[in-house]
């Protein structure tokens, strides 16, 4: 069996057994002895789902993330080091970067005009709970000044994604101009690069376990989430964010590459689910460069200069989900937004993906953030907590998507890809 049904059908069974799991533990009596109903909480609730799976689930998030940072770091200081005219380095970063802030803006944008047209949020008992509290917006100018480290040992340790690619990038300038010194140095990291990415296709090996872990404690906890008031606006962000995923994304590939959107979108199954499974667009990096590099056959120079930029900026499937969370707030509220305000959620949008943690629930943050620049009320991110976990996986799935078709898109441009291994089914395939 390939790799991918084997994640589908951990996928799968995880959802169904976790939703009849928090079903069973809601039914009160549902054996008439106490101590037969005690029992059957410990063995469902403490022992599986809070203990075995659990500690499984946490095992596997932090056997990827601990690839992450080495591997970023090293996958581009290889790329920076080994170009033959670095001055390109500019040009290669304003198309990436250009291309991630325009596909941003498009998800946001078809965000709202659907909401709007929609209207999820019309009608909606505006109760919250007394006892939530508001997640605390960002300032902007902290937002952008995180870029740039002070303690590259520091962002390492923490993570912090853009300080860690900022310094690497310093990094591989520095040896790709020191001579034969570099040239020596430049090789060890060369060495190290083939290590990583046989770790990570190692841990790959265990996703279908990893994945069954953690989606069967999410689903024990909260079920297929809340429904009723809430189905809209799910419908709504589900129905842009596939049309984002497989319609947007497909079109601008084939437009501005002339590669197969069916080939791209059949090698990133693994990825997708990877992503749909920990909600984490950093901890998805290491398997999005493996796939953009040995499935898609995007040079080393590239992928490894895109993809972590992506899993940091590129956040269109969050982009999508504050689009329109924020009409469906206005509309609960009944607040009309002008087309000012509009294009303000638009704007700060885009500069809150910038610099912002590629980790679960990281979205109602930068809403807040959103929701504070047009004069709407925070406490209304309550209406929308309940669900957010499971469209929080939908959303991560978008966002890799976007990485790696943005890294095919500058490649191709850049004369970086080798379209022998992209159009190759096979290519980099894991059985």
């Amino acid at each position: 069996m390939s790799l991918t049904r084997q994640i589908l059908l951990a996928m799968t069974a995880a959802i169904l057994l976790g939703s009849l799991t928090q079903r069973l533990l809601l039914i009160p009596d549902l054996l008439s002895n106490p101590v037969w109903q005690e029992y059957l909480h410990y063995i469902l609730d403490d022992l599986l789902a809070h203990g075995l799976f659990l500690l499984g689930g946490k095992i596997f998030i932090a056997s990827l993330k601990v690839l992450v940072v080495p591997l970023v770091f090293v996958s581009l200081v290889c790329g920076v080091c080994h170009l033959r005219d670095q001055g390109s380095l500019g040009r290669l970063s304003l198309k990436t970067i250009v291309l991630y802030l325009a596909t941003t803006g498009l998800a946001i944008s078809l965000a709202l005009l659907l909401a709007t047209w929609w209207e999820p949020g019309s009608g909606v008992d505006k109760t919250t709970d007394g006892n939530y509290v508001p997640p605390q917006p960002m300032a902007l100018i902290d937002v952008l000044a995180n870029i740039f480290p002070s303690n590259p040992v520091q962002a390492m340790a923490e993570g912090r994604m853009l300080q860690v690619i900022v310094f690497a990038l310093l990094i591989g300038i520095a040896i790709g101009r020191a001579g034969e010194y570099g040239e020596r140095i430049g090789s060890h990291f060369n060495d190290w690069n083939e290590v990583l990415m046989k770790l990570v296709t190692l841990l790959m090996s265990f996703a279908p376990y990893g994945v069954f872990c953690l989606l069967f404690t999410l689903f024990a906890e909260q079920g297929i989430g809340k429904v009723g008031d809430l189905a809209l606006y799910m419908l709504t962000v589900t129905t842009v964010l596939l049309l984002h995923g497989f319609i947007i994304y497909p079109l601008l590939l084939k437009s501005l590459s002339g590669l197969s959107p069916r080939i791209f979108l059949r090698k990133m199954r693994d990825v997708q689910l990877f992503a749909f499974s920990t909600a984490s667009s950093t901890a998805t990096v290491p398997v999005t460069l493996r796939a953009v590099e040995q499935r898609l056959g995007v040079k080393n120079r590239v992928a490894a200069f895109s993809v972590p930029l992506g899993a940091t900026i590129n956040m269109d499937g969050t982009a999508i989900m504050q689009g329109v969370a924020t009409a469906f707030i206005a509309q609960a509220y009944g607040i009309d937004l002008s087309l000012s305000q509009y294009l303000l959620v638009v704007l700060t949008a885009m500069l809150a993906s910038i610099g912002t943690a590629g980790v679960p629930g990281v979205g109602l943050v930068t809403l807040a953030l959103v929701l504070e620049q047009v004069q709407l009320p925070v406490e209304g991110i309550a209406l929308i907590i309940g669900v957010d976990r499971i469209l929080d996986m939908m959303r991560t799935a978008v966002n890799v998507t976007g990485d790696a078709m943005v890294s095919v898109v500058v490649a191709r441009s850049e004369g970086a890809i080798d379209q022998d291994i992209y159009n190759n089914p096979k290519a980099g395939e894991q059985k």
